[in-house]
């Protein structure tokens, strides 16, 4: 396990989760499951307790902790993307296996874990400032998935 690892914390469906994000993303794998020793608030001995995964070169754990506590927007993975085709792939992987749509490039997964589908276009306009920051900003704010070539338009004005 990494030194630094980000721990995410499900109901029950840890497993499926990093399973899951392993199938849709490069440089992304599961790797030790660890079941409980010993029964425990949520589950008992024998269950999945946790999970070791990497999702885009990031290592994580899925913890599966009970119901105790929810996802939200305060937590999220970013991942760029290159084109609108990678944009697409993604952001269809995750609404279309049970996710939900939400504003600015933000959907969430069946897990209620909260993504940001960025094309490089919109963070480097961004980033760029002035006018075609403004811009590009003002198109985002209009957009559930980002599209690309909108972005790209509002960058040349």
């Amino acid at each position: 396990m990494a030194k630094n690892t980000i721990c995410v914390w499900y109901d029950k469906d840890a497993e499926a989760a990093a399973r899951f994000y392993a199938e849709t993303f490069p440089d992304s794998a599961v790797g030790a499951v660890i079941r409980a020793p010993g029964n425990y608030p949520s589950g008992q001995q024998g269950d999945v307790l946790v999970v070791e995964f990497t999702v885009a070169g990031i290592p994580c754990i899925g913890l599966n902790g009970g119901s105790a506590f929810k996802h939200n927007e305060a937590f999220s993975f970013q991942i760029a993307t290159d084109d609108q085709e990678e944009t697409d792939r993604y952001w269809n992987a995750i609404v279309g296996n049970g996710g939900r749509e939400s504003d600015c490039g933000w959907c969430k997964d069946k897990w209620g874990v909260s993504w940001q589908i960025t094309p490089r276009v919109l963070t480097e306009a961004l980033a760029a400032g002035g006018d075609q920051a403004k811009r590009a900003f003002d198109a985002m704010m209009t957009m559930q998935k980002i599209d690309v070539g909108v972005i790209e338009a509002a960058r040349r004005g």
